[in-house]
């Protein structure tokens, strides 16, 4: 049975970031993908220009109404924008936690644009972190979440993982590519565990929607029913490879997307 994940996310005309990249991610990874938006933004490889914010109601009117009528095997929760759009996601979500919940605490967009109002840190934190499955923090939005330094070791990443997962988060994936080095690291931290899934960095601009498609891929092998740790594997393997074969598109002139279908074109 092909799984169905919903993704709740601002939209990305340019289609490397935002739905458009949960979308094809989410199918990418076998599953089926359906969308909800809770942002219009006008932006391009060099960055977003301006954002239109959907009426929390009509946000949650597009959450219930795919409930209401299809089975959702997992979410994710991308961009949220402000206070009111999170509460009402979180309203419309929190009584369907016996499924994944992917939280990508989107903040910053690749080129700089503030994509979550100041307002909204708090309740993210107070009302969608506590019913996250996993969530997915660069180490500048862990340490936004935490109201601390930004992490730049191992340690630190692992110690902010698990300050993460005491605010209610089931696991935390943080994601070490702002590390210095040639390395990019991260680190699935759990209440009981905590694993290291090294990858070397790929020298490239193209990185544009990378934290999209990393969670939305990771949605989609949760909602096979793969346990966190092997769904981790299975979706950087796939960024990985979408970030390699990125180069063979031609997108923009900034921080182009990564190639979604790459396994798929290259037959």
């Amino acid at each position: 049975m092909i799984p169905n994940v919903l993704s709740i996310a601002g939209s990305d005309p340019s289609g490397g970031a935002g739905i458009q990249a949960d979308i094809k991610a989410i199918s990418a990874n076998g599953a089926f993908a359906m969308a909800a938006l809770t942002a219009l933004t006008a932006q391009n490889t060099q960055g977003v220009t301006s954002i239109h914010l959907v009426p929390p109601a009509f946000v949650q009117a597009q959450i219930a109404a795919v409930f209401a009528d299809i089975r959702v095997d997992a979410v994710k929760i991308g961009m949220i924008a402000n206070a009111d759009i999170a509460a009402a996601v979180a309203q419309t979500v929190k009584g369907h936690t016996n499924i994944p919940i992917v939280l990508d605490p989107v903040m910053i967009a690749k080129g700089g644009a503030k994509l979550l109002q100041a307002d909204a840190v708090n309740t993210l934190r107070d009302t969608l972190l506590p019913i996250a499955t996993l969530l997915t923090p660069n180490l500048p939005e862990a340490a936004h979440l935490l109201g601390c330094g930004i992490a730049t070791t191992r340690d630190e990443m692992t110690a902010q993982g698990a300050a993460l997962c005491t605010l209610g988060a089931k696991a935390v994936l943080m994601k070490g590519g702002h590390l210095d080095g040639p390395d990019s690291p991260d680190c699935l931290v759990t209440a009981d565990a905590t694993t290291w899934f090294e990858a070397v960095r790929i020298p490239t601009a193209n990185t544009h929607g990378t934290g999209c498609t990393l969670s939305s891929a990771l949605a989609a092998q949760l909602a096979k029913g793969l346990p966190p740790a092997a769904a981790t594997a299975e979706a950087k393997s796939y960024v990985a490879q979408a970030i390699l074969y990125a180069g063979d598109l031609s997108v923009g002139t900034g921080h182009g997307p990564t190639h979604h279908f790459a396994a798929l074109y290259s037959k």
